[in-house]
């Protein structure tokens, strides 16, 4: 077993610092590949020739009452069949660090406006891949994210 990994519960606290978000719940799934950010407002538009999305987060569970405003460049456009009847939804690819317990390091999400959704966040296999380790059982066992870890800058580049 790989001593590095970090054990976690099945929901845990999480912040994505880039965007504003200090604190938010997320449900660790590694059942989904992809990690999924529960997201109203999507908006596509250009800055210095990049595509950028602008979006609005939620970041209390079960509650709409506060809203995050949020931007980051664009990683890919993803597009899916919400029915057979010919209507394609878009869905933007986006990367961003996120803080859990004592580390901090980048992951992909995809944004969606999932109003179904119990957790803002699910941590997908791309997020938990060879960094942490999933006791089913349990919940916050890391508590809330590291304040220094959340203040820390950190660039991102494809390399990391």
């Amino acid at each position: 077993m790989n001593q590095s990994l970090t054990s976690v519960g099945w929901r845990e606290w999480v912040a994505l610092p880039q965007l504003g978000l200090p604190r938010l719940k997320a449900k660790i799934n590694s059942g989904t590949q992809t990690s999924i950010l529960h997201t109203f407002l999507i908006e596509p538009f250009e800055k210095d020739g990049r595509t950028m999305v602008r979006f609005g987060v939620h970041p209390h569970q079960h509650s709409n009452d506060l809203a995050v405003l949020c931007e980051a460049p664009v990683i890919e456009q993803r597009y899916s069949d919400r029915d057979s009847i010919d209507d394609v939804e878009t869905h933007y690819l986006i990367e961003t660090d996120l803080v859990i317990g004592l580390v901090r390091y980048p992951i992909q999400l995809l944004l969606s406006n999932r109003d179904d959704m119990n957790f803002r966040l699910l941590l997908g296999h791309n997020a938990i891949d060879r960094r942490l380790l999933i006791d089913p059982s349990a919940s916050y066992l890391l508590g809330s994210p590291d304040e220094e870890l959340i203040k820390t800058s950190h660039t991102l580049s494809r390399q990391d």
